[in-house]
């Protein structure tokens, strides 16, 4: 979400856009075109607002227009106020594109209309959706912005997108180590926001080891990242990294006896829907350990 922007700035936005075109006249008291020029109103106020204009918005505010803050209830009452405030605003609105999605304009009486509505305010990679109303009045033939009010709109956020890239691992899959049998299972989670990686490890005498693997985004280090924990009472922490087609993961054990050690992890996905795996660099307790090479996990 736009957290990063002042409170109000969302406000300014997403109260007052520009009409969807194929709004039209809600109620019969709407006998002077009064949608249309309201249509137009909106038009203004959103090419003000990207262009940074605070003279011009101002002047689409009525003399005694009033906004609520959302967040602290405290209002900004009249043009003035507005304007001061505004300036403040405009500090921290670079680069900010709006979008709406019209539902209505009621004209309620020969002076006073409602709109009703959606918006989304972006800055880069974020955005911000809202609900909003705004009052309309009828001041010298000109319909002037009186009243707003907004409600943000409750939204799921996902990983999706920075997941995506590791979608290939996603199903049934299985290798074959001398007299071992490893199957891998990996599903997306609620919301998609992780990836569930679960194993085990079989022989004649049934399972011998299993463990879950989760995968997901770290807001922190800006990174895709990873945990796993195994039945053993081991757990490995570890940070993944795209390079030329393949995902490296640098890795970080602690063992169910306390022992300490490292590894890089290599997966490398196949044109024939197959992936490639290897470990090097494998370190425990300072000790340097064989690499392990390459073997080729075949879907199910």
């Amino acid at each position: 979400m736009l957290k990063s922007l002042h409170p109000a700035l969302v406000f300014w936005a997403i109260g007052i856009f520009a009409l969807n075109a194929n709004a039209q006249p809600t109620s019969p008291q709407d006998t002077d075109g009064a949608t249309a020029k309201i249509q137009a109103a909106i038009a203004a106020y959103v090419v003000a607002f990207n262009n940074r204009d605070v003279e011009k918005l101002v002047a689409l505010w009525s003399p005694d227009g009033v906004y609520t803050q959302r967040d602290t209830g405290e209002q900004v009452n009249g043009r003035e106020s507005i304007a001061i405030e505004l300036k403040k605003i405009m500090a921290e609105a670079e680069n900010t594109q709006l979008s709406v999605t019209t539902q209505s304009i009621d004209v309620i009486s020969p002076s006073v209309a409602l709109e009703r509505g959606s918006s989304v305010v972006t800055k880069g990679e974020d955005s911000f959706e809202s609900e909003y109303t705004v009052v309309f009045v009828k001041r010298d033939d000109e319909w002037l912005i009186d009243r707003v009010t907004e409600n943000e709109i409750s939204s799921t956020i996902s990983n999706l997108e920075r997941l995506q890239p590791l979608e290939w691992m996603v199903g049934e899959w299985t290798d074959v180590v001398e007299d071992s049998t490893i199957e891998f299972s990996c599903q997306w989670t609620s919301n998609q926001n992780y990836l569930s990686r679960t194993y085990k490890v079989s022989d004649a005498g049934g399972v011998t080891s299993s463990g879950l693997q989760i995968i997901g985004w770290d807001p922190i280090k800006k990174q895709i990242r990873s945990w796993l924990f195994d039945s053993d009472g081991s757990y490995v922490s570890g940070l993944w990294t795209e390079s030329e087609g393949r995902w490296v993961v640098q890795s970080l054990a602690t063992l169910v006896d306390g022992s300490e050690g490292s590894f890089t992890s290599i997966f490398r996905p196949l044109e024939d829907g197959n992936y490639g795996w290897q470990k090097t660099n494998r370190v425990l307790n300072g000790e340097l350990l064989p690499s392990i090479d390459e073997v080729i996990i075949q879907r199910k």
